[in-house]
């Protein structure tokens, strides 16, 4: 009897722990209630509970991002809308790599309203459907819709109770209300967008890194380090009191940080909000200005002139620091600040420009780390100032990593050109052309390196240091591993910094992974194993892999073929699923195996083509009917695998069971290679 009870214990636990593993994950709950604004005006509140480590993206997405929240409401005679939409919950702003964009989302609630005019004298129904994406940071789910409808008008109006089959919504906790009758979120919005993630964590401390480096760089430019010494004998002039020079020495430094954290603030303060940072980093104007200073800073570093701030500013800052005591240290960084503008205004041009599209903190945190670096040299020289004895002296190097410079502004440019072409569809400025511009412009830089290459300013060079040889093999590296990329290669490192492969009109990869004989057919796009493929025409998969984007399709071969079935539920908007193929099915031995040993059929669940009306289906699962390619294969991933996720794997028998079990979003090659081969072996069997 109690060997029977462990048994049957065991078996329920089993069953639990499956479900848990394998459930349709549904992170949103929303809630549905109403509020009367007078004037037979009605605020229409719609509540997003959302789970823990998930987030709900905003109605505000820029285009080539993940789908936004959309309300649509069913059109009647009874109500008049007035305006659209809002959202009452203050969206974080956060940075996706996968799509280099910078997106507003929920985490923990949001709150919409729409405000409606009842014009009916009676009661009546109002109703439609929202349409969202969730994500958390391993995987996405594919947009889900969700059903409301509200009783209106006469004399109780309250809110309809769900159709039967859904689940019941109940109405939002009561709202603080201020004096003026807004509507006040439950959560501080301050609290909300100051609790960064843990991605976006690390991101800023590399833009941080990054800034301070620069900040290092500038010090050895010609505009700045015959300074260093004449800024040191400043501190020291006129007093014998170490210790108020070294205070001195620190007012400076502060100064420093102070005047360009400033600046930071400055541009924290006009660019506040996604939408203006939005603007700056896709639309045409700011990034046709951003090229042009970029050029014109380029040419000057190149030696062509001279970037100088007018002279009496200069000269105003000069008097007041020859005033000396604490005033005459601070106005003594306002002069190196000026001074130096010709070689650091680049610099901190792109450090402005590149923090400008993200968060509001992000240009004062840049600012802060360029000064901090920029500055220190100079308070530890008035703390120490016989470390002055071991500095090189001035001479012609300095004007060498300034036109080091000038060649690395002039690559970077482009890019602003760059953003212009794939924002707007222009087509001119492609990858490859793009690759070109750079490796001609880094092989000039390293020939100037060695020493083949001079510029007006630079002195006659009888020899080459053991530094200058090693940044010019480095130079002369990057040059080489930029070539393949003419040619399709996916340059991973520097996959950020230039056009997309989409962009790309001359690629030979797919000709890379080894073809089984007999099978010539498989790298031509649009083909399966078979033959043509269904939807290839508008679908495809990477790496110029064969396969199938319809179920039926694809089974059909895999049983010609006698080979098991790779079945890839994935989506458009899938940061993840792109994250998987670029990282994990890049992999030689993992494309091996697909191309060889599977049939793959990929499976949209966000695609919105229409189907032939003899091939909707009515799900199931939740009795609706499935009249899209997406939603017909968002319903066979539910009701076969009872789950929603994306990417999601699972390799199959062609009875379509599962041989091992289903893969999500890991990016352990070898794990990924061991569960394709595990996968064949259980097929063999």
């Amino acid at each position: 009897m109690k060997k029977s009870f462990l048994v049957l214990l065991l078996l329920i636990l089993t069953t639990v722990i499956f479900r848990l593993q394998s459930q349709v994950l549904d992170p949103v709950d929303w809630e549905f209630s109403y509020e009367q604004t007078g004037n037979n005006h009605v605020d229409l509140i719609f509540m997003a509970r959302i789970e823990d480590n998930w987030h709900l993206y905003s109605q505000d997405l820029p285009e080539g991002g993940p789908i936004p929240t959309s309300f649509t409401f069913i059109a009647s005679d009874n109500y008049t809308r007035a305006g659209d939409v809002k959202e009452i919950t203050r969206p974080e702003v956060k940075h996706d790599p996968s799509f280099d964009l910078d997106l507003k989302m929920f985490s923990h609630e949001a709150e919409f309203r729409q405000t409606v005019m009842i014009m009916a004298e009676g009661a009546f129904s109002l109703s439609g459907t929202i349409e969202y994406m969730t994500c958390d940071d391993q995987r996405c789910l594919p947009p889900t819709e969700e059903e409301f409808t509200f009783t209106l008008g006469g004399s109780e109006g309250v809110i309809d109770q769900p159709s039967e089959g859904q689940p019941l919504r109940t109405a939002p906790q009561t709202l603080t209300v201020d004096s003026d009758d807004k509507p006040v979120s439950t959560i501080d919005d301050a609290v909300v967008e100051s609790i960064p993630s843990t991605g976006e964590s690390r991101s800023l401390w590399l833009f941080f890194l990054i800034s301070f480096l620069a900040g290092l760089g500038a010090i050895l430019t010609p505009c700045v380090y015959p300074m260093v010494p004449m800024t040191i004998t400043f501190f020291m002039r006129g007093s014998e009191n170490r210790i108020r020079a070294i205070l001195k020495g620190l007012v400076f430094g502060i100064s420093v940080i102070l005047i360009y954290t400033l600046i930071g603030v400055i541009v924290a303060l006009t660019s506040a909000g996604a939408d203006v940072a939005s603007q700056l980093s896709t639309h045409w104007i700011p990034n046709i200005i951003f090229f042009l200073l970029f050029m014109v800073f380029a040419a000057s570093f190149l030696g062509m002139f001279e970037l100088i701030l007018p002279g009496n500013w200069v000269n105003s800052a000069d008097k007041q620091a020859d005033k000396g005591g604490y005033i005459g240290a601070f106005f003594m960084a306002l002069t190196l600040v000026l001074v130096s503008f010709s070689c650091t205004g680049p610099i901190v041009g792109a450090i402005l420009v590149e923090s400008a599209g993200g968060l509001a903190f992000k240009p004062i945190l840049g600012m802060f780390g360029f000064s901090f670096a920029f500055a220190l040299p100079f308070t530890l020289l008035s703390i120490f100032p016989s470390w002055l004895k071991g500095l090189p002296k001035s001479g012609g190097w300095m004007n060498s990593v300034k036109v080091v410079l000038g060649f690395i502004v002039l690559a970077f440019g482009f890019k602003f050109l760059s953003t212009i072409d794939q924002t707007y569809h222009l087509n001119i400025l492609s990858r490859e052309v793009y690759l070109s511009l750079w490796i001609v412009i880094f092989t000039m830089m390293g020939f100037y390196l060695l020493g083949k290459l001079r510029l007006a300013n630079d002195s006659v060079l009888p020899h080459i240091s053991v530094p200058r040889l090693i940044l010019a093999i480095i130079t002369f590296s990057f040059v080489v591993y930029l070539v393949p990329g003419l040619f399709g290669a996916p340059l991973t490192g520097i996959s950020a910094l230039i056009p997309p492969k989409s962009s790309q009109s001359f690629d030979l990869t797919y000709t890379i992974p080894a073809i089984p004989a007999g099978q010539d057919n498989m790298s031509l796009p649009g083909t399966g194993n078979c033959g043509p493929a269904k939807y290839s025409d508008f679908l495809h998969l990477p790496w110029g892999l064969p396969g199938y984007f319809d179920y039926e399709e694809g089974m059909a071969c895999a049983k010609k073929e006698g080979k098991p079935v790779f079945l890839d539920f994935k989506g458009h908007a899938c940061s993840n699923c792109k994250e998987m193929e670029a990282k994990v099915w890049s992999d030689p031995d993992v494309l091996r195996r697909l191309r060889e040993n599977y049939v793959i059929i990929a499976l949209y669940v966000d695609d919105r083509t229409k189907l032939p009306e003899n091939e909707w289906i009515t799900s199931s699962f939740d009795g609706k009917e499935k009249r899209t390619i997406g939603k017909k294969n968002m319903d066979l991933q539910i009701t076969r695998f009872n789950t929603n996720t994306q990417p999601y794997y699972v390799l199959v028998d062609h009875e379509g069971y599962p041989l091992v079990p289903p893969r999500g979003h890991d990016l352990n090659v070898q794990r990924f290679v061991e569960w394709l081969d595990e996968g064949v072996r259980r097929f063999e069997e």
